[in-house]
């Protein structure tokens, strides 16, 4: 009991460490994707919506070089790459990969060219084989906690006898042989390395700092718990531990993931919990049923009969929480059938309206059947293994989720805030401008000094006007935070059209840099 009880802190502990997060995407670039410049940049802006972790970020000149003499820092939500001063002339492309607060690697490339664009490419991904396997893990760990920890739930609290134990034990001892694979994996997806290097330490390391490592760390401890279960002796302790095993199937699937860290987390991360507990008992119960058909009708009816009064609540549930993570995700009616992430969804919906279909022909008809003629399993075996099949099918187009951002964090990123940068040779601002249209708008000010660096200023003020209405300039004062950029909130834009734009930073009380543009703002 004193294992238990130490298990289960562990347990509540790393469920207690994870936050809220999202998935990253790149909201812009300074200079702009595909822009041609007359003079080379000192550095590249990359800039994403929420705070990212970058893993990999490379530069190749316009002559297919990859440069090692770049720098690369985080400031905020972006990530700063410091260029050489001898890049050549043509198409440069900017690579990176880095990881987002719900321990997704995001990667993607920009360019831009010096003088003129050229052919320039980046360098070939290893992401094809890689992401192969990592389906194939994330598939093994999702039989070793719905079919394991599940089948172990299944023999000790609802069919109460040993039977399938053979073909749930080997589901645990592959969830965890896939489980430990899935974290070298992630860290070569991080790294954008080849399988090979699984035997180094850096993939390992990379992959520890991120929140999949919670989760399968989580996900082991549950399919180590039920592996104890099917090994124990006494029908009281494997009970226990086949039930702490379930808690824990919940447990690692709501702390890492896009439904797990969506908004509002008061939801969705309970909603994630309850959805994959339901999903272990009712797939858990496939594979011991079974087995049990497969012998006789004798312990199979009494079990039929207690599995079925508590699915019928599972069930609803799972649908209750899977409406609501839907509706997280999708955003809107639309996607689910115009998003790649919606078509995994429309699939698997497919698949599981052939599982409730399946066992309310088993329920109302095969199990009514069989108490009347108990020597005739037949048809309800052959019903239960097209489950089995159809529930590996369910699983294997979840892991297919691994690949494809919710609609919800497209939608976000599909209207990217303004951008502006001005520069002279003693500074250089770049200013953000969310939503950037007419109406009530938001300014970010990065203040920079010739270098790139941030500039230490006293105060900042921002002052707008648009000639061609006559309306003359007017001051916002910027509000200093604590990621080192300068913000100015609800201004109004009453007009679409050319507005002249200036920031006059304080640096000392003797010094004021001033620097002006003008932001072209549309319609609504």
């Amino acid at each position: 009991m004193r294992l238990i009880a130490g298990l289960a802190m562990l347990l509540s502990a790393l469920c207690l460490a994870t936050g809220a997060s999202a998935h990253a995407t790149l909201v812009s670039t300074d200079p702009g994707d595909g822009s041609i410049l007359a003079l080379a940049p000192k550095s590249v802006q990359l800039r994403f919506n929420e705070a990212v972790t970058p893993t990999v970020v490379r530069v190749i000149d316009a002559a297919g070089t990859t440069r090692d003499d770049v720098t690369v820092r985080v400031a905020g939500n972006s990530i700063i790459v410091t260029l050489p001063d001898n890049l050549p002339r043509g198409t440069q492309v900017i690579s990176y990969r880095v990881t987002s607060e719900d321990g997704h690697p995001v990667a993607g490339a920009m360019v831009f060219s010096i003088g003129a664009a050229t052919g320039a490419v980046a360098s070939e991904s290893r992401a094809g084989s890689v992401n192969s396997l990592i389906w194939l893990a994330r598939t093994g760990v999702y039989l070793g906690l719905l079919v394991g920890v599940g089948g172990a739930f299944f023999i000790f609290w609802i069919g109460r006898m040993p039977v399938g134990a053979r073909l749930v034990s080997a589901a645990l001892v592959a969830g965890l042989v896939s489980a430990v694979a899935a974290l070298g994996l992630q860290g070569l997806d991080l790294l954008d390395l080849p399988p090979a290097s699984l035997l180094t330490a850096a993939p390992w390391k990379a992959a520890a700092a991120t929140s999949l490592f919670q989760s399968l760390l989580i996900a082991m401890l549950a399919m180590t718990a039920g592996i104890a279960a099917l090994r124990s002796e006494g029908a009281s302790r494997a009970r226990v531990l086949s039930g702490f095993a379930l808690v824990g199937v919940g447990l690692s699937l709501a702390s890492s993931g896009h439904a797990a860290t969506a908004t509002p987390q008061w939801l969705t991360a309970p909603a994630v919990f309850l959805h994959g507990v339901g999903a272990a008992f009712w797939v858990g119960a496939l594979a011991p049923l079974a087995a049990m058909a497969w012998r006789s009708a004798q312990p199979l009816l009494p079990a039929l009969n207690r599995f079925s009064h508590a699915a019928i609540l599972v069930v609803a549930m799972l649908v209750l929480t899977g409406l609501a993570l839907a509706i997280v995700q999708l955003g809107s009616f639309g996607a689910l059938i115009g998003s790649p992430y919606g078509i995994v969804l429309s699939i698997k919906l497919t698949l599981v309206a052939a599982l409730l279909g399946l066992a309310a022909l088993n329920r109302f008809r095969l199990t009514s059947a069989l108490a009347i003629n108990p020597q005739n399993t037949r048809p309800l075996r052959r019903s239960i293994l097209a489950e089995c099949v159809i529930a590996c099918a369910v699983l294997a187009v979840v892991a297919g989720w691994r690949f494809t951002p919710p609609p919800r964090v497209l939608v976000a990123a599909a209207a990217p805030p303004l951008a502006l940068h001005i520069h002279t040779g003693k500074a250089m601002f770049q200013v953000l401008v969310s939503p950037g249209r007419v109406g009530i708008d938001h300014f970010v000010l990065q203040l920079m000094d010739g270098e790139g660096t941030l500039l230490a200023a006293k105060e900042a003020t921002l002052t707008l006007s648009l000639p061609e209405r006559g309306i003359e300039p007017f001051e916002r004062k910027a509000v200093l935070g604590a990621d080192g950029y300068w913000s100015v909130r609800d201004v109004a834009i009453p007009f679409a059209g050319r507005w002249h734009l200036r920031i006059d930073a304080l640096v000392t009380d003797f010094e004021k840099i001033t620097l002006e543009d003008d932001l072209d703002v549309p319609e609504r």
